[in-house]
């Protein structure tokens, strides 16, 4: 079915489509890490037999994939008028600024100036980071902190849905 011409173009605050999405996927060496305990666990099976032997190391190596792959699979978006920070989905009405960090001052704001009442996504293998002030009186989050190998882009998205909200 083709759009009519008089049908209103979708706002990026309403569109199905993400402005922004992110998978914090892990580490190539994540994976070689799983993959060397699967040889381990098909190693310690060696003196019970070949067929062991193949079970532990499928076995040994599936759960440390899986291990890896669950751990990886945290997704930052923001679609819909929304930030979606793996579980969380928080209305883009309800945050304030949003900041991008740098790699230190992602450190400073993960350890000693760190909130203990702040919503963190992070990642230890991206040394970047989004900071996002939380403005909705009734919540006691006082920002949130999301670890991101392109933060410029997150705010530059977060900003868009903002201005797109006001018109």
């Amino acid at each position: 079915m083709q759009p009519s011409a008089s049908s209103p173009a979708p706002s990026p605050a309403t569109s199905a489509a993400p402005l922004f999405d992110e998978r914090l996927t892990a580490p190539r060496s994540w994976w070689l890490i799983a993959g060397l305990f699967g040889l381990s666990g098909g190693l310690i099976m060696v003196p019970m037999g070949t067929v062991p032997m193949l079970g532990g190391l499928i076995v040994v190596a599936v759960l440390a994939g899986a291990a890896v792959s669950s751990y990886g699979s945290a997704r930052i978006r923001v679609v819909a008028g929304s930030l979606v920070a793996g579980d969380a989905r928080i209305p883009v009405s309800a945050l304030g600024r949003a900041e991008a960090l740098d790699a230190e001052e992602a450190r400073a704001w993960r350890t000693y100036k760190a909130d203990p009442r702040a919503f963190m996504l992070m990642r230890g293998y991206v040394t970047r980071a989004v900071r996002i002030e939380v403005t909705d009186p009734s919540d006691p989050t006082p920002y949130v902190y999301l670890s991101s190998r392109e933060p410029e882009e997150l705010v530059a998205a977060l900003d868009a849905v903002r201005a797109d909200a006001q018109d």
